[in-house]
């Protein structure tokens, strides 16, 4: 069999491997609160709170959306079209052409390209966050964040590209196999490193204090049977002042990780009931389940570039011989910005799912629905979040279930406790 052969084989056992691991452990039974439930729950949140939340996403709206069609215009003008691989050419020269100085700098030259020219609409967002009072890093504190955002990435793309392209040097016939191997390593590799080396370029991270409220986290966590390395908070006041918690890092690394904001804002009961949702993504192993799918994913996606690469008329478009040259690595792009925005619903479906089925976990571990139902209000508050979003934008791009589908699941609990 050829390697092309080979590589369409391997890509469906890749393809089938997704999908059996998202029907496995992706809740898909778990629909959300009846309409009715979710209507009365709107009903119920202040008029000023609803017509705020709505006020500011409307106003973010038209930056993000019009960023993203810049963003793939961008893509596919360098990808499909001479334009990149000449600037990755251009880059090199002065390197004597060298395939090292053409895959790094060349790449790198790329994707920053990309990343100016949606600088401006960053720019704005920022504005907007500033005008409505939810970010408090002021301009000077956000170019900073900025520079270190590109420098993170410059690193580990660098990595990525120059393992990339060494791996297709040595192994000219068979680098897809190699590739997606090395593609799906960074993925878990990264998931072990990020929460230690990448997390503290952007905010400190100091342990929960000593207390009542550490105590019955603490507590809490033992009684769940999830054993966590620790609760920390982030300071995250100097940027912003929305309220949050998350769960990063898998094994030793694993921690819960608590905004000092959300401290400052909410009750100890509500505190309790986000720490009591991040739980139940370290119960049901989300992060590990996430990581894998992400594995298969960059592995599948190595293999289906060099399938597609192979197709001479996205060749002769992006004035390439090859999608193994250094300068066709626009074109790579191009596809990957492609097939992450038709994926971006399948994404947002499944994040909402696991993000209910924790929503679950946290009544079922607190038996406390009030408390829940008033963090759900407070985030909406605090978060200036729309509890009802447009359908539309919903179904295309919202990782959790919405404020009221959220309050409504609440309810359901306590009716069906008793409570």
């Amino acid at each position: 069999m050829t390697p092309r052969g080979w590589a369409l084989l391997t890509l469906a056992g890749l393809t089938i491997a997704l999908v059996v691991v998202a029907a496995l452990f992706i809740p898909w039974h778990r629909p959300p609160a009846p309409r009715a439930d979710q209507l009365a729950a709107l009903r119920d949140l202040p008029a000023e709170q609803v017509a705020k939340g709505r006020e500011f996403r409307a106003a973010l709206r038209p930056g993000g959306y019009t960023a993203l069609a810049v963003g793939l215009l961008v893509a596919l003008a360098l990808g499909l079209t001479p334009l990149g691989s000449r600037l990755v050419e251009l880059v090199g020269r002065p390197f004597g052409g060298h395939w090292a100085a053409q895959a790094v700098l060349g790449g790198l030259a790329v994707m920053l390209v990309a990343d100016l020219v949606t600088l401006p609409f960053a720019a704005w967002r920022q504005s907007v966050l500033t005008r409505y009072g939810l970010s408090t890093n002021g301009w000077s504190g956000w170019a900073v964040d900025l520079l270190k955002s590109y420098a993170v990435s410059a690193v580990i793309g660098a990595v990525a590209l120059v393992g990339f392209y060494a791996v297709i040097r040595f192994a000219p016939r068979w680098w897809w196999a190699f590739g997606a191997a090395g593609a799906a390593l960074l993925v878990v590799l990264l998931s072990f490193v990020l929460p230690v080396l990448v997390e503290p370029v952007f905010n400190k991270f100091t342990p929960m204090e000593q207390g009542p409220l550490r105590a019955e986290l603490m507590s809490m966590a033992a009684r769940d049977g999830v054993p966590v390395r620790d609760v920390l908070v982030a300071d995250a006041s100097r940027r912003t002042r929305a309220v949050n918690a998350y769960v990063s890092g898998l094994g030793p690394t694993r921690r819960v990780v608590v905004y000092d904001t959300l401290l400052r804002e909410a009750t100890p009961a509500e505190v309790t009931a986000v720490v009591a949702h991040e739980l139940g993504h370290a119960k049901d192993s989300d992060v590990t389940v996430g990581t894998l799918t992400g594995a298969l994913g960059a592995a599948a996606a190595v293999v289906a570039l060099y399938l597609l690469g192979s197709w001479a008329p996205l060749l002769r478009l992006a004035g390439v011989d090859s999608v193994a040259q250094p300068r066709a690595f626009p074109l790579l792009l191009a596809l990957v910005t492609v097939a992450g925005l038709v994926a971006a619903p399948v994404q947002a479906l499944m994040s909402r799912r696991v993000e209910a089925r924790a929503d679950a976990h946290a009544l079922a571990l607190t038996r406390d629905p009030q408390a829940f139902e008033s963090m759900q209000r407070r985030l909406g508050s605090v978060n200036l979040g729309d509890p009802d979003p447009p359908r539309w934008e919903y179904l295309y791009s919202a990782s959790h279930p919405s404020t009221v589908e959220r309050m409504a699941a609440a309810r359901a609990y306590a009716r069906e406790a008793g409570r």
